[in-house]
């Protein structure tokens, strides 16, 4: 199991106990709602961090990508010419 779908499952989680938490609580219905109104900010905070991290993994696996397409370049392009020089 990947790092992202624990973290999709932690935070699905999270959002469900706290929606039965707060339905199943003996609140007046304002409270409730403000209620609602925190617990949504907080999950949206919490998944807006989480896309940042995600981002700034993926930029990091593109650049590594990058570099890794630049040597195997290189290392083909050197392969290539060590086998024009020996041929001649």
């Amino acid at each position: 199991m990947s790092k992202e779908n624990v973290v999709i499952g932690v935070l699905a989680g999270i959002a469900v106990g706290a929606l039965l938490g707060v339905l199943f609580a003996p609140d007046k219905g304002s409270e409730t709602r403000k209620k609602f109104s925190r617990e949504g900010s907080d999950l949206a905070d919490d998944l807006k961090d989480k896309f940042s991290e995600l981002i700034e993994t993926l930029e990091a696996v593109k650049e590594e990508a990058g570099k890794f397409y630049e040597k195997g370049t290189d290392k083909a392009e050197e392969i290539k010419n060590e086998a024009k020089t020996n041929m001649s």
